[in-house]
């Protein structure tokens, strides 16, 4: 039966790609990478990284926020245009995608004890359960959440962001206790002080980062001690966690300070990098990637050594749970050579990766899409297809 299924995905693979290659035309390339190789510790959490293999974001979806009242069941659909269906979970599947990360804003979903509402919760559940039942890992997070009135790392806003942290927590422990190793639950996302001129940039020296990296320490501690305190699964099961604005500084600074846990080597480390910055995020940088070796290659080369010296190597869990490359006025080769050459550094040293996908494919936007959710097909087939080769 199994077999069965995996045959059937991988047609329906086939098919949603058939077109979009078409359009693409025959001049797009996978390029060849050598990969390179380092050596890996042998315990329960790199397998497990292993078995992850390459992720996708279903982005700007369960994570949208609509101030002002409304429908809360349509907030899904209110920055990707549509409601996620099976299908869609069917094609990210039959891709190869075997990790499928979750992002969720809960506050327009709770009342003023921070209870989460049910539909919403039970919507939630619906889609996590698509992806689980097709043998997919699914990270589950607190996303668009940071806001004095909900979490923000400051000590000004810390009671009310323990708060909060430990109310969603505690239900999402509760309703998933009984879900296995494949559900991780992901502490915050990107945390940091919004609205500052350092939202973005972790200044040691400073001391409202200081104050804010300790406070997501302590958030990170309550995240960790409420879920492993709810039983079932939940003793055991892998938990993310990220320093300030999930960028690798934030885990590599001595500011960041890793839980204290009751269960043996089950925090993963949370980082996001979509780097090198100006070629994948920013909005007037370049629309160029070079192979050779540079600034570009050694970009990425560099924050991933670093991840891989202070923990891979030492054996402690690290997902990269968001990178990719924004379309720019058509530059798929170049995104094509991004893609193989990001993912086969991180393969190299074990750390799954998760591209964010926001269903973005016209507009002056981020457009980082890769699944057209309209129907399903692929319009960039040859990025997928180096995700594919190189990052598992």
């Amino acid at each position: 039966m199994k077999l069965h299924r995996a045959l059937l995905l991988t047609l329906a693979f086939l098919l949603a790609i058939l077109p979009a290659t078409a359009e693409q035309g025959g001049d797009i390339t996978v390029p060849e990478i050598a990969p390179y190789v380092c050596e890996i510790p042998d315990n329960e959490a790199m397998a497990f990284l292993r078995q992850m293999g390459v992720g996708w974001n279903l982005g700007n979806t369960f994570d949208a926020v609509r101030e002002g009242g409304g429908d809360e069941m349509a907030i899904e659909g209110y920055w990707c245009g549509v409601k996620t269906t099976e299908a869609m979970i069917d094609a990210v599947r039959a891709a190869g995608f075997t990790t499928l990360r979750l992002p969720v804003s809960w506050h327009n979903h709770v009342d003023e004890d921070f209870t989460i509402s049910a539909p919403w919760l039970d919507r939630v559940q619906e889609v996590a359960d698509w992806a689980l039942s097709r043998d997919m890992t699914v990270i589950l997070n607190i996303h668009h959440d940071e806001s004095p009135d909900f979490f923000y790392p400051s000590e000004a806003c810390y009671e009310t962001s323990e708060r909060y942290i430990r109310r969603v927590w505690a239900q999402l422990a509760e309703r998933f206790q009984g879900y296995g190793e494949k559900l991780i639950f992901e502490s915050m996302n990107e945390p940091r002080q919004k609205g500052t001129d350092w939202e973005w940039w972790l200044d040691e020296n400073n001391p409202d980062c200081r104050e804010a990296a300790e406070c997501i320490n302590r958030l990170n501690q309550a995240f960790v001690d409420t879920v492993r305190a709810a039983g079932g699964n939940n003793a055991d099961r892998y938990l993310m966690v990220p320093g300030y604005d999930a960028a690798p500084k934030g885990v590599l600074t001595d500011l960041f300070r890793m839980p204290e846990d009751s269960a043996d080597n089950r925090i993963i480390l949370s980082v996001h990098a979509y780097t090198p910055y100006s070629f994948a995020l920013q909005d007037d940088g370049t629309d160029a990637f070079s192979l050779t070796p540079g600034v570009q290659t050694s970009e990425i080369g560099t924050f991933m050594n670093d991840l891989y010296r202070k923990y891979i190597a030492n054996g402690i869990p690290v997902v990269i749970g968001e990178f990719g490359a924004r379309d720019k006025n058509g530059n798929t080769q170049a995104r094509v050579d991004f893609a193989a050459w990001y993912a086969s550094a991180a393969h190299s040293r074990n750390i799954p990766c998760c591209w964010w996908d926001n269903n973005a494919f016209t507009g002056n936007g981020e457009r980082f899409g890769l699944l057209n959710r309209a129907d399903c097909t692929w319009p960039y087939p040859q990025i997928v297809e180096a995700l594919m080769r190189y990052g598992k």
